[in-house]
């Protein structure tokens, strides 16, 4: 019987063995992940992620799940809005992710209330209604199937709550698209085989943008995992996009 192939970046590849093959390129770039994120975004990453943190409206002593959190960026915003009293989850499948993740945590005193636990987002390891809101940044197209992801987000989120996902999707310029494709599959691997000595890594992670779902396709995706009242917001054209789901 044949195995059911699936896109790894340009790659088909069967889809028992995907998970396996991401993890190799986050296991090689995980201590370098922060210092690329800054350099392929020119830092506006970390503007996108508080937009994130403010979209939540988590306040003191909530809670909060940030799925493919591996290096806590978002994890520490959120941190700083729930307080001592709040908590906040770090769910990676990737423990290289975490381990640089709870480096930084440690360094920059979150670790009272920020928490790390190693899991696969199609199952996540937490009773119903745990959180008032899941995230996921960047992490959501490393995942093999984003409908059991999405279901897993909103099952474990309070009614009311909030699911969240920052990801890389589709510019709306023509233009722009095609500088934006220059960029990522000539510009990137060649910054990420200096910075990180894997040049493989960061061809697939361009590949795994150009194959993920656009943004209307994934707000379906969402609506059909259960969410409701789906919307999303474009940033910078749509390079990055914001989808904001409810659990009823």
């Amino acid at each position: 019987m044949n195995k059911k192939l699936i896109s790894f970046g340009s790659e088909l590849v069967p889809e028992d063995e995907r998970q396996s093959r991401v993890n190799e390129v986050f296991d090689s770039v995980a201590g370098k992940y922060d210092v690329m994120n800054d350099l392929m975004s020119l830092g506006t990453h970390r503007i996108w992620k508080r937009m994130v943190a403010a979209e939540t409206g988590l306040k003191a002593n909530e809670s909060a799940l940030d799925v493919a959190g591996g290096t806590a960026d978002i994890a520490m915003l959120m941190a700083g809005r729930v307080g001592a009293g709040g908590n906040v989850v770090v769910y990676d499948i990737n423990g290289e992710m975490l381990k640089t993740g709870r480096t930084k945590c440690v360094d920059r005193g979150f670790l009272k209330n920020v928490s790390f636990v190693q899991g696969n987002a199609e199952d996540i390891a937490f009773d119903d209604n745990t959180f008032h809101t899941a995230t996921v940044g960047f992490g959501i197209r490393n995942v093999t199937h984003l409908d059991k992801a999405f279901a897993e987000m909103r099952r474990v989120v309070k009614p009311g709550g909030k699911v969240i996902c920052l990801e890389f999707s589709k510019p709306q310029s023509a233009i722009l698209a095609s500088l934006y494709d220059i960029y990522s599959f000539s510009v990137i691997p060649r910054v990420g085989e200096m910075i990180t000595g894997n040049r493989a890594a960061y061809v697939y992670l361009p590949e795994s943008i150009r194959n993920f779902p656009p943004q209307d396709a994934l707000k379906k995706i969402m609506e059909d995992a259960g969410l409701f009242r789906v919307r999303y917001r474009n940033l910078f054209n749509g390079i990055v996009a914001m989808h904001v789901g409810y659990k009823v």
